[in-house]
């Protein structure tokens, strides 16, 4: 019987960590390892944090460590990785950080499984090939509009033909400056391509301040206002929805598991529900939703901001659906996301990108970067430690 006989975190930064919505700057990766087999995974969310939830003693029969639940189950069929997911929810059920710790893991054995059956994730999860998805490149707003203005112009010269300007200073001022950046970032990507605009809910639940530029997005033809408010005011985004005209709204990566999710799709009035597969859980979960969201007419949009890794573990929960054809691709990561993989999933000749029809996730882990930016960390409880910078030892891995 193969059990698990491994779960390695290893807690990436880069240097100098800066005060911007870049979720690009720091990383968790994950290696599992059963018998002669392995696979990784990234968890998005606090490395620190995460870590100290894989590791922590148990505080009672509901809040166990998430390792509690893994080390030493069998790993054998597809079927085990969502009991494993199972368990590890009842044995940690009050641990809050286990859905964005075990997101890592769940990806990890998913990769694992996919390499150990020599077919790609998109496969084991039932479907026949995998469709061309069409990249947004995915942009923080400049930090006045003329930046962002040369961001789209560049973008555009890139060859993308949708992009998303997110966070910055939007939202944060007057409402006129709203408008300066949206149209700039319309003027810059050209009237034929697709625009996005990401708030970062920054409006917490301020339907007012959100309907001031309702009417800049029509004109400048944005397809939808992202993340206006907090994820849970879901009835600030039902009003807005009931007054945003042809904008339609977004949300849903701050949804830390599938339950989340479906009560945005039931209550919120979104038209799009974007999963982070690094935050709800894993694959598995994500492909939920996604099936979820097709039966109440939702479309369904990867969540991703960091490494190339991270981007075909968002793909593959829909990477079968020639219906679902939009997706998150990060166009401005920092170095360490880059580095982070040997490979990458590029655009083709007509823009498209294909999830890897490699096994596993189809993309190999550069464990020479992994050695550049990893940060030495010792966790102890009483004098015992608990938890030590895992050993790195070939070059790369993963497909």
């Amino acid at each position: 019987m193969t059990t698990i006989d491994a779960i390695d975190f290893f807690y990436l930064s880069m240097p100098n960590v800066e005060d911007i919505g870049d979720g690009s700057q720091d990383a968790l990766l994950v290696r599992v390892c059963a018998g002669e087999y392995e696979g990784w995974g990234e968890c998005e969310a606090s490395p620190l944090v995460s870590i100290a939830s894989l590791i922590c003693p148990m505080s009672h029969s509901a809040c166990k460590s998430v390792s509690a639940g893994v080390l030493g189950q069998k790993l054998e069929e597809i079927s085990d990785i969502a009991r494993i997911s199972a368990e590890v929810s009842l044995s940690s059920m009050d641990l809050l950080q286990k859905d964005h710790t075990m997101s890592g893991i769940e990806i990890a054995m998913w990769d694992l499984m996919g390499h150990r059956l020599q077919a790609p994730v998109w496969s084991l999860l039932g479907d026949k090939r995998s469709h061309p998805k069409t990249p947004y490149a995915s942009a923080l707003f400049g930090d006045t509009p003329q930046q962002t203005l040369e961001k789209g112009r560049a973008i555009r010269c890139e060859g993308y033909r949708a992009a998303k300007f997110g966070w910055g200073p939007f939202g944060k001022t007057s409402a006129s400056d709203d408008e300066d950046q949206i149209e700039a970032a319309r003027e810059g990507l050209g009237d034929d391509a697709v625009l996005l605009v990401d708030v970062g809910c920054v409006w917490g639940e301020n339907v007012a301040r959100a309907l001031e530029v309702v009417d800049a997005l029509e004109r400048c033809n944005v397809l939808w206002l992202e993340e206006p408010f907090h994820t849970g005011a879901l009835h600030a985004y039902k009003q807005l929805s009931l007054r945003s005209g042809s904008v339609k709204l977004a949300g849903g990566e701050g949804s830390h598991n599938a339950y989340m999710a479906r009560h945005m799709i039931d209550h919120a009035g979104v038209g799009f529900i974007q999963i982070d597969t690094g935050r709800i859980g894993g694959i598995g979960p994500a492909r939920d939703v996604m099936e979820y969201a097709l039966s109440r007419n939702v479309t369904f949009v990867n969540h991703t901001f960091t490494s190339h890794l991270a981007l075909s573990a968002s793909l593959q929960p829909f990477a079968g659906r020639s219906d679902l054809s939009l997706c998150e691709y990060p166009v401005q990561p920092k170095p360490l996301a880059q580095e982070l993989t040997a490979s990458h999933i590029e655009r083709n000749s007509d823009g498209s990108i294909l999830t890897p029809d490699k096994p596993g996730l189809g993309v190999e882990v550069n464990l020479e970067a992994v050695r550049k930016y990893l940060v030495n960390t010792e966790i102890r409880v009483r004098g015992e430690l608990l938890y030590r910078t895992p050993e790195i030892q070939s070059e790369t891995s993963g497909a």
